[in-house]
C-alpha cells in the first residue's frame, strides 16, 4: 500500500489571487492514489490528470476525453524527479533543456524505459515528460509522488476538455465540459486563469542516437530560437518517423462555431455587408471596427501582441461559441516567428472546418 502523501503548506498562492489549502491538496492526491481522475491547474492550461504508472487510471482520461488510445499524453513530474524512472537515458542535450527552461512549459520526448509508461506513450518506445511550474501543480506533484513507492510519481494529464475541442484555461471551463464527472465527485483545482494560455512546446530528442537532431513537434511559449540558443544546433521540422505527440492532429483545439481564418481586407468587406452569409458573425480583428459596420457584425478587438493574444485565446474562443453566433472569422496574425505558436494553434481549430458554397460543416 502507498504511504499518506506529505501534507504541503497549508495554502498555496497561485499568484492570480486564488488560494488553495492543504486539505485540497492532500485530497486530490489521495484520489489519484487511488486510481481517480483530477483537473488541476498548469501555466500552460488545465490538466485532466491520473496516475501515470496506472493503465486503468490512464483509461480513464482517455475515456472522459474521447482520446484515440494511440494518441500519447504528457507526464507531469515534480521539481527534483527522477527522470530516470521515465527515460532510458538523459542526453546532455536534455540536461541542458531542463536547467534552462524547468519547471515551465517545455515538454522532452525522450526515449522510454521499457516497460513503463506503455499506456501514455501511445506504444512507442518514447515517452513525453515536463515540470510544469504552476505552484498548484507543483504542489499536487509532490504530495502524490510521496505516496508512491520510492517517491516515484508521475500525473498523466492532456488538456481538460473534450478531444480536439479548446482547452481550458480557467476552472470554470473543466467544469463546464465534464458536469457529469465533477458531478460523481471529480475534484477541479482552481488555480486562476493559467498564465501561457496555450499547451507546452514539444522537443523531440528521443532519436539523437540515431543521428536525429532535435525536432520540433508542437510549438509553444519556449521557441526554436530559444531552444537553439541553449543547445548550439538548429531545430528542425518534424519527419515522417517522428513521434506522435499531443496535439499535433490536423484538426484540433476547435470551438464548435464555425472558424475561418481571414485577411484583414476579408474582414473590412464582411464588416460592411459585403460576401456575407446569413446569420450573426463575430470578427476577430487587430484594429477597430470600422465606422460603417454592419448590423449582422459582432467586431472583436485584440491585442497585437502573440503572448497576450496566446494567454486569452482559449477563453476567448469560449466565449464566442457560447454567442450564438453562425460564424467566427478571424483575423489571421503575423507570420513571423514570434507568433508560430498562435498560429499553430489558429490554423488547428481552422482546419476542423471545410468551406462550402453553403456555409461551414465539420470537417
Amino acid at each position: 500500500m502507498p504511504s499518506s502523501p506529505v501534507v504541503p503548506p497549508a495554502l498555496i498562492d497561485t499568484d492570480a489571487g486564488h488560494t488553495i489549502d492543504s486539505a485540497m491538496i492532500a485530497a486530490a492526491a489521495a484520489r489519484l492514489l487511488a486510481g481517480e481522475v483530477v483537473a488541476f491547474p498548469t501555466e500552460t492550461v488545465y490538466g485532466l490528470g491520473a496516475d501515470a504508472d496506472n493503465p486503468e487510471a490512464v483509461a480513464r482520461i482517455y475515456a472522459a476525453k474521447g482520446r484515440p488510445s494511440n494518441h500519447p499524453v504528457i507526464v507531469h513530474v515534480a521539481p527534483g524527479a527522477d527522470l530516470g524512472y521515465w527515460v532510458r537515458e538523459i542526453p546532455p542535450e536534455a540536461q541542458r533543456l531542463i536547467e534552462a527552461f524547468w519547471p515551465g512549459p517545455l515538454t522532452l520526448i525522450l526515449p522510454r524505459a521499457l516497460p513503463r509508461g506503455e499506456m501514455v506513450s501511445g506504444g512507442q518506445d518514447s515517452i513525453g515528460v515536463r515540470c510544469p511550474s504552476h505552484p498548484v501543480a507543483q504542489a499536487l506533484l509532490r504530495a502524490f509522488a510521496a505516496g508512491k513507492p520510492g517517491g516515484q510519481g508521475g500525473v498523466a494529464a492532456p488538456s481538460a476538455n473534450k478531444f480536439g475541442q479548446v482547452s481550458p484555461t480557467h476552472a470554470d471551463h473543466v467544469r463546464y465540459e465534464f458536469p457529469d464527472e465533477v458531478a460523481q465527485g471529480m475534484p477541479v483545482l482552481d488555480g486562476g486563469p493559467s498564465e501561457v494560455g496555450i499547451e507546452s512546446t514539444i522537443l523531440d530528442l528521443s532519436r539523437l542516437r540515431q543521428g536525429v537532431g532535435p525536432v520540433l513537434l508542437r510549438p509553444g511559449h519556449v521557441t526554436p530560437a530559444q531552444i537553439e540558443a541553449i543547445l548550439g544546433q538548429p531545430v528542425s521540422m518534424p519527419d515522417a518517423a517522428a513521434p506522435r505527440a499531443s496535439g499535433t492532429l490536423k484538426a484540433h483545439y476547435a470551438p464548435h462555431t464555425p472558424l475561418e481564418l481571414v485577411s484583414a481586407q476579408r474582414l473590412i468587406e464582411v464588416a460592411r455587408g459585403q460576401n456575407a452569409q446569413n446569420g450573426r458573425v463575430v470578427v476577430v480583428a487587430f484594429a477597430k471596427a470600422p465606422a460603417d459596420l454592419a448590423p449582422e457584425i459582432v467586431w472583436r478587438q485584440v491585442e497585437a501582441d502573440p503572448d497576450r493574444y496566446a494567454q486569452v485565446l482559449y477563453a476567448m474562443l469560449r466565449e464566442l461559441d457560447d454567442g450564438g453566433y453562425a460564424r467566427i472569422l478571424v483575423q489571421a496574425p503575423p507570420s513571423d516567428a514570434a507568433w508560430r505558436a498562435v498560429n499553430d494553434r489558429i490554423g488547428r481549430a481552422a482546419a476542423a472546418f471545410a468551406l462550402d458554397t453553403t456555409g461551414f460543416s465539420n470537417a
